[in-house]
């Protein structure tokens, strides 16, 4: 039995559904990074990658329970193979931040469409993942910055791989 009552408007529910997908391809395509950096011998950018593909995958579930909260049906599509040319290290720090900046464009071409419906459940979901993306630009960036500092110094790399071996998951703390 189909629930009217909590339905998103049809956009919307496309919308976040079509998110979910971004978000696992994120997910993969972080794991790919991390791959990257594993052959690299940097198991501290590596570990940061990891962490952030399972906070992809952390954003792409919140996305699909909302989806479901809501009555509405989840699809998934395939996931595409991560097509970004990893020639070195900052080459793929900035291939982050660009993967980023288009999630966040991404998400809030859902806040715009759910504004537009005057659907305010949708918009304070997304309010967390507005806040959430605003980290992850600062944080990529961040990476960047260090990187283009100390990373062509061996004991600064050293430094800077171990700092980001110290980096621990932590779930998100969203409540649907």
């Amino acid at each position: 039995m189909e629930r009217k009552d909590i339905m998103l408007k049809k956009e919307i529910s496309e919308l976040i559904n079509t998110q979910v997908n971004k978000e696992f391809y994120s997910a993969y395509l972080y794991l790919d990074f991390a791959n990257f950096f594993h052959d690299k011998g940097l198991d501290g950018f590596a570990n940061w990658y990891e962490i952030q593909a399972q906070e992809e995958r952390d954003h792409a579930m919140l996305m699909r329970q909302y989806l479901i909260n809501n009555g509405d049906t989840v699809t998934f599509d395939e996931i595409a193979k991560p097509d970004i040319e990893k020639k070195d290290t900052l080459t793929v720090l900035k291939a982050a931040l660009n993967h980023e900046q288009y999630v966040t464009s991404l998400i809030n071409k859902i806040y715009a469409a759910a504004d537009a419906e005057k659907d305010y459940r949708t918009m304070q979901f997304l309010d967390w993942f507005v806040k959430e993306q605003g980290e992850e630009e600062k944080n990529a960036d961040d990476m960047i910055k260090k990187f283009e500092l100390y990373g062509t110094d061996a004991k600064g790399l050293y430094a800077l791989n171990q700092e980001l071996l110290g980096r621990v998951y932590t779930a998100p703390s969203l409540v649907l």
